[in-house]
């Protein structure tokens, strides 16, 4: 297990440690914003799902112009320190804020710095191993990820516990933020521009392979039906969990995820990727509909949650070795922003609408609803499959 590891290019691993790093600072806040907004600052769900969608509507256009500048010739590093920098920088000033219209612009300006690094970021895993290694590097870059994200809510709950304001936990995260930038600076190895890519030529959606288009397509259409986060908190405490437990509850969820990326992600090593990815897709279905019709109990809630968050896990490594396997190697990057950007714009109408419907007719029909898009992104993505 230990050569799974070290065996990999000295880019995916910092990389990796970055991930780390900045989702611990991340997800310090992450489950605690939506309480943060609602009972300290009085918003609604509606409010909750207006910042996390336009937050993620601004990272996904900016994760294509960051693609495309990157295949243009930009520094692959300089894009992917500005982006985390000022992720990092953004971030601790949500404590000083006493409206939630001050969140939005904060949430807005760390999304800027994600749609900054992530395409280029992407880009140079993509870069940096071969096709039959992909998804061993995407999914161990996914691990650590999920690992900074257990560790951070580990890191909120132990503040908590000692009665530090919650204000403060929110100062608290600029510590891990700067080991972010100390790692890039120092530890991730410039990526040169490989040889024409400057004068690649343009970026031809007809001309990409069909799976690629097919996985971009189904991929937005299932941002329509994605739980944002904030709403799983707020499912959370619907279900009878504490303030107090929420991050740790976070963290055992990202703990799971941190078990499932990588070995689901080496597994479409060695089938198909996009078996891995309808598989995945199908079972959040399932769970999603548990969701909206179960969850009272003592453990029943952890159960359901923990479930969802490896199904979500399963399938992300395989989504991006994907695009890495057949996108033009002149026009990567700008295929990975391409992926994320139609995402993440799908992602502000999904907001909106699971909140709407929340607000409106209920949680376990906000559920279903996304249970029901859910299952429309899969047959689309085996429809296009099949074409191809």
């Amino acid at each position: 297990m230990k050569s799974i590891f070290l065996s990999l290019p000295r880019t995916v691993l910092v990389l990796g440690g970055v991930s780390f790093f900045n989702d611990a600072a991340s997800d310090m806040l992450a489950p605690l914003l939506p309480i943060f907004l609602t009972a300290t600052l009085g918003a609604g769900p509606v409010v909750v799902g207006l910042i996390e969608g336009v937050a993620e509507a601004t990272a996904s256009i900016l994760k294509l112009v960051a693609g495309w500048l990157a295949d243009r010739g930009w520094n692959y590093k300089g894009l992917v320190v500005g982006g985390y920098g000022l992720s990092n920088a953004a971030r601790p000033l949500i404590g000083l804020v006493l409206g939630w219209t001050m969140v939005l612009l904060l949430r807005f300006l760390d999304r800027v710095g994600k749609g900054l690094r992530t395409a280029p970021r992407d880009a140079m895993i993509a870069a940096a191993v071969p096709s039959g290694e992909r998804g061993r590097a995407f999914g161990f870059h996914r691990a650590m990820d999920h690992s900074g994200a257990v560790l951070g809510p580990l890191l909120a709950f132990v503040l908590l516990e000692a009665n530090v304001p919650l204000r403060d936990v929110f100062f608290a995260s600029a510590i891990p933020g700067l080991l972010v930038i100390l790692l890039l600076i120092y530890g991730l190895p410039a990526t040169p521009v490989p040889s024409g890519m400057v004068s690649a030529p343009r970026f031809a959606w007809r001309e990409l392979d069909s799976r690629l288009r097919g996985l971009i397509i189904a991929s937005a259409a299932l941002a329509l039906a994605a739980v944002p986060d904030a709403f799983l908190v707020l499912w959370m405490q619907a279900r009878g969990v504490g303030i107090v437990w929420v991050p740790l509850l976070w963290a055992v969820m990202h703990a799971v995820k941190t078990l499932v990326a990588m070995p689901f992600g080496m597994l479409s090593d060695r089938i198909s990727r996009l078996t891995v990815v309808i598989g995945g897709w199908g079972a959040r279905v399932v769970l999603l509909v548990l969701l909206a019709l179960l969850g009272d109990g003592q453990w029943l809630p952890w159960a359901l949650l923990l479930a969802y968050a490896a199904a979500v896990a399963s399938t992300e490594g395989a989504e991006r070795a994907l695009i890495g396997d057949v996108a033009p190697a002149e026009s990567k990057a700008t295929a990975f922003g391409a992926y994320h950007m139609l995402s993440g714009l799908c992602a502000l109408p999904g907001a909106l609408l699971f909140g709407g419907v929340w607000q409106v007719v209920g949680m376990s029909a906000a559920f279903l609803t996304a249970a029901a898009l859910t299952v429309i992104s899969a047959a689309a993505l085996v429809v296009i499959a099949r074409r191809a």
